[in-house]
């Protein structure tokens, strides 16, 4: 049976689909007519809000004005003023949060690492929970070549289509196992328990991992230390445990981060600089890029986050520039007789990744010119610009190694940029081409209008647009500066733009829990629910990353999922995360008390006479509510009118 948010979710969404567009119509009526008039003091704490975090969390407005809304701005844009210490406790048990990526790889190794273990190339490690964690893998590898060398059809056979039926039946007795197994160890202290899984065979190991699901994994993990937990969900899977960690990571910053404009400043400049999380290596570097080389850089100088996405391990690998090899480089051409006896020892040796060819890659030059800087290219100039970072490339980067300048796959003599003649100078060729696109004016044009669609509009104002240009090549690319420009302009502060921008399925999802103000101890629930809305954290896989624009995002599809979400969240459905339960304890007796409550809690009164209607009268079946808003004798059910306004199109506004 389909739970009752889902019966009542399609009939509202239609109601939900029509308001929006009487929203859209009023809101663009509001704005011709006081287009001229200042916004309220309220109202600017709400859009600040609004624009500068994900959201605000219940109380935040009245903060805001007793501390002054220019005031407030200032301090987003001074993020080291505010203490973030209750932030960092959430984020203390994510241990893959604080290492760098050899330690990453070490501790939560690759099919490369196992492999190098099964040919003797590498030892195991003599930490008792490391070495379970590499035996349970070198067990799965052994199993997969055993499978592989029985045949082309075995090895791409799907699931355990390859399996005997006395296979099939022994992995079921298996499975059964690993879940009697697991029920008798949840009986022991957490750390007599982990004691008695290091002691079971890496097969029964991977088996119970593998068990454990949704509540029963929960209740498995209780009392257990960070380490314990990593090392026993590693178990089956130790790339997903980085990757789990890291999406965490976001969610929780997005939600209780006191530098709320940093994190929102975070998110965009990935989004600018996307790497997607799924290509190889990129599990592992990108816990890195965006720690060390995004969020440091997210209120600074363009050129310097230029200069650091460029010789990120991450980008690097994502765009195939670390195999770029220039045509007539010593790489391409063969070394030099005299200079081959002491190469070895002189030199590391250059490896190309298997099944890639040799040669030129376009990809980085392509995608810095027309995503990370200018907007524009021509193929002219995205080959020269190909040419000047030859020889940008990476050591191990399986293995977690960082950046280098190999001289030998470096194309020497001078390269055309743009008209401007780029003298052979190794590495410094590609500093001064970076230097040269950060400071250029349509570089500044690309980069404020994109900033001007996310914190205003759609499509914002070329005047606007032209004065944050003016302070970015002013001020060398400062990006707190551009920002003042753009929070002090009179386009931001327009009625118009008052709830005028449309949440992405992120920006939605992490309102929602502020507003709430629920309590997330797993965030994965929340991530899952961003990857039905079509926006999976770092799952963009092209590199022009995820739109800021409505169009992207509204159609009835999205809609339904936005309020199945809503409704889910309030409702307590998703695990992991608890709504407050203080909140219905403080509403008033009176349903349409309770409504009107609600709407000044979550929507600070903006809310449409439409959606106030929507709302009082729809949830009239019993099998939802119980009652309608206005029966005196059934008392109104709080977690579904919170979940409606959540879902309405004024929450979806920003």
């Amino acid at each position: 049976m389909r739970s009752r948010f889902q019966q009542l979710a399609p009939a509202l969404a239609f109601a939900v689909a029509a308001s929006a567009l009487c929203a859209q119509m009023a809101l663009a009526k509001m704005g011709k007519e006081t287009s001229s008039s200042q916004m309220p003091e309220q109202k600017r704490a709400i859009h600040a809000l609004n624009r500068l975090t994900f959201g605000p969390r219940p109380g935040d407005v009245n903060r805001v004005m007793a501390m002054g809304v220019d005031h407030w701005i200032d301090d987003q844009l001074h993020p080291e003023k505010i203490d973030d210490h209750a932030l960092e406790a959430r984020l203390a048990p994510l241990r893959t949060f604080r290492m760098d990526t050899r330690e990453i790889v070490e501790n939560f190794p690759s099919e490369r690492a196992i492999k190098a273990v099964a040919e003797g190339k590498q030892s195991l490690p003599s930490d008792p929970s490391k070495r379970a964690v590499y035996k349970a893998q070198l067990e799965r590898f052994e199993q997969k070549q055993e499978r592989n060398q029985g045949g082309a059809d075995a090895a791409v056979a799907p699931g355990e289509a390859w399996l005997t039926d006395d296979e099939r039946a022994r992995h079921r007795e298996d499975r059964l196992y690993a879940d009697l197994r697991a029920e008798q160890i949840l009986d022991l202290p957490p750390d007599q328990r982990m004691r008695e899984i290091l002691k079971m065979p890496p097969e029964d190991q991977r088996a119970l991992a593998a068990s454990l699901k949704g509540d029963k994994r929960d209740e498995f993990l209780e009392g257990m230390d960070p380490k314990q937990r990593e090392t026993l969900m590693a178990l089956n899977n130790p790339q997903q445990v980085v990757v789990d960690e890291l999406v965490q990571a976001k969610l929780l910053r997005a939600i209780y981060s006191e530098r709320q404009l940093q994190e929102v400043m975070t998110d965009f400049w990935f989004n600018h600089f996307n790497v997607f999380i799924g290509k190889g290596a990129d599990r592992y570097l990108l816990t890195s890029y965006e720690r060390d080389v995004i969020r440091p850089h997210a209120l600074g100088k363009f050129e310097d986050l230029l200069v650091a996405t460029a010789q990120s391990p991450a980008m690097l690998f994502y765009l195939d520039n670390w195999l770029s090899v220039g045509p007539n480089s010593e790489i391409a051409n063969g070394m030099p007789k005299r200079n081959r006896r002491h190469a070895r020892h002189r030199l590391p040796v250059v490896k190309q990744a298997k099944g890639k060819r040799s040669g030129l890659n376009e990809n980085y030059g392509r995608e810095l010119m027309e995503l990370h800087t200018l907007g524009v290219s021509t193929q002219k100039d995205v080959t020269e610009v190909a040419r000047v970072f030859t020889g940008w490339t990476l050591k191990q980067p399986k293995q977690g190694g960082g950046f280098t300048f190999e001289e030998r796959m470096h194309e020497p003599g001078d390269k055309i940029v743009l008209g401007h003649r780029i003298k052979s100078n190794g590495e410094k060729e590609g500093r001064e081409v970076l230097h040269f696109l950060a400071r250029h004016p349509s570089t500044a044009k690309f980069i404020c209008t994109k900033l001007a669609t996310r914190f205003v509009s759609d499509d914002p104002s070329p005047a606007l647009v032209d004065r944050m240009s003016q302070t970015f090549l002013k001020k060398k690319g400062d990006i707190s500066d551009v920002l003042k420009t753009l929070f002090h302009s009179p386009e931001f502060w327009a009625p118009d733009v008052y709830r005028a921008k449309v949440k992405t399925p992120v920006e939605f999802v992490v309102s929602a829990v502020r507003a709430n103000g629920a309590n997330v101890t797993d965030a994965m629930p929340l991530a899952r629910q961003l990857q039905n809305m079509g926006m999976p954290l770092y799952g963009m896989q092209p590199p022009t990353g995820y739109s800021m624009k409505a169009d992207a995002w509204v159609n009835s599809s999205a809609l339904l999922g936005r309020m199945n979400f809503a409704l889910a969240l309030t409702s307590g459905k998703l695990r992991g995360v608890q709504a407050d339960a203080n909140r219905s304890g403080n509403l008033p007796a009176d349903p349409r008390a309770a409504l009107a409550s609600l709407e000044n809690t979550l929507l600070e009164g903006d809310v449409s006479q439409q959606t106030h209607d929507t709302i009082a009268n729809k949830p009239q079946d019993p099998q939802i509510s119980g009652r309608k808003l206005d029966d005196p004798v059934r008392p109104s059910n709080v977690n579904t009118i919170e979940g409606l306004l959540l879902g309405s199109p004024e929450f979806q506004r920003r």
